[in-house]
């Protein structure tokens, strides 16, 4: 197989070859127009380097010596899957206390290997919100090299803590004075932390607002950071283009990262009316992982997750899934976010149908991981459709996911930039 090197900025993707490109056409039974909702018959799109060139309908390839065409007439093409919200480097199967013990390559190898998965789910794009060490970062590196298979990566370094609080490690003893990566404390400390995430590579910051479910000793919905620390890591990370994700339950985090001008909060379990119109003023994404709560609460105990955050996850569950209905209703700008690593990776479409069950219409759930997702990472002309100019990022289901949401569950066929896996 051809690999494609790709080379990533921090607002726009470039498309290189290291060698002439055969043009690639792909026929299909149908193709979903996300913007529109509309079922489109016996699409052909025709692919140069990794870019989708022309589409017309109802026509036959006009192949040239060297020319790939790749029939699928029994299927629909849709955009390539975004998820906003994952972790590549955790295994939700690996009790918390053994990964204490993990190695940052060992974390790093994790990483490549469900990122691998995540693609061939049909997840053509994600955005990893925090791993230790620069571990995802590195594996973005090497899938934009050609050394490995995944996904397009935007990828936080460390994610930022207070002393003590989610985003930090309170598993260990005192003796052991440890304290995670990215916690910082005051104004000025989170603006060198938001550098030092920088410098390493980071093209997304996401730090920690409230309290959390999977930690040790912190309350779900009690803000963390103040306004001043979070106004300034926001500003410093605008200052240097990147977008930012506040991980928030609690409602006076929400809206104090809303008015610091997050891009997006992640979570928001526990909404009230002024937090949704301060989100509607700022334009604020919101990232609601609805579907993790089935599995933490089935396998978790089996999985070793202590019983202090199985009663936070059953206190926060039904909460978050009614702020999910009460957003979407007040017209919320939404993005599909899973918290992958809560749940297997490679699961992510399985939200989709919680999103429709919970209020959202079957295209608002596929728009919010395609056009959506897209506007947040500001690529909105680059990916999340199907139109000439866009990258070549493409999956197929059986049917119309329009009329079933779960067809997404099942894809049978994934490109990324014109390479088919």
């Amino acid at each position: 197989m051809n690999i494609k090197i790709i080379t990533l900025s921090l607002s726009t993707l470039t498309f290189c070859s290291p060698f002439a490109q055969a043009t690639t056409y792909i026929s299909a039974k149908a193709m979903v127009d996300v913007q529109t909702g509309k079922l489109k018959n016996n699409p052909l799109l025709r692919i140069d380097d990794g870019v989708i060139t022309h589409i017309e309908f109802g026509k036959q390839p006009h192949l040239k010596p060297g020319d790939d065409h790749i029939n699928l007439s029994e299927l629909t093409l849709l955009p390539g899957l975004m998820d906003m919200h994952v972790h590549l480097t955790s295994d939700p199967t690996v009790p918390r206390s053994e990964r204490i013990g993990q190695s940052i390559p060992r974390k790093a190898i994790k990483a490549a290997y469900f990122a691998n998965k995540t693609l061939k789910a049909g997840f053509t794009t994600v955005r990893n919100v925090g791993a230790e060490g620069y571990s995802v970062i590195a594996v973005r590196d090497g899938i934009n090299s050609g050394d490995i298979v995944g996904p397009r990566i935007w990828a936080a370094g460390p994610s930022l803590g207070v002393t003590g609080g989610h985003c930090d490690n309170n598993r260990l003893p005192p003796a052991l004075k440890y304290t995670a990566e990215g916690v910082a404390d005051g104004p000025w400390a989170v603006r060198t932390k938001v550098r030092e995430n920088i410098k390493y590579g980071a093209n997304a910051i996401k730090f920690c607002a409230t309290g959390g479910v999977f930690s040790k000793g912190t309350k779900v919905g009690i803000q963390q950071y103040s306004q001043d620390e979070m106004n300034a890591i926001v500003d410093e990370a605008h200052m240097r283009g990147l977008t930012v994700a506040a991980h928030a339950h609690g409602t006076s985090g929400i809206k104090a990262a809303i008015v610091a001008g997050v891009d997006s909060v992640e979570h928001v379990s526990y909404v009230d009316d002024e937090a949704i119109a301060l989100a509607k003023k700022h334009g604020t994404w919101f990232s609601m992982d609805i579907y993790n709560t089935e599995y933490t609460l089935t396998y978790g105990e089996e999985n070793g997750v202590a019983e202090e955050n199985l009663a936070k996850e059953r206190l926060v569950s039904k909460r978050q899934r009614d702020s999910f209905s009460r957003a979407v209703k007040a017209g919320i700008n939404m993005v599909f976010g899973t918290d992958a690593a809560i749940y297997p990776h490679g699961d992510n479409a399985k939200q989709f149908s919680r999103m429709v069950d919970f209020g959202m219409t079957p295209l608002q759930a596929l728009q919010s991981a395609t056009i959506n997702s897209a506007k947040l990472l500001k690529v909105e002309n680059q990916l999340g459709q199907l139109k000439p100019g866009f990258a070549a990022d493409i999956i197929a289901v059986d049917g119309n996911p329009l009329d079933d949401i779960t067809r997404l569950e099942s894809v049978k066929f994934v490109m990324k930039a014109g390479i088919d896996y």
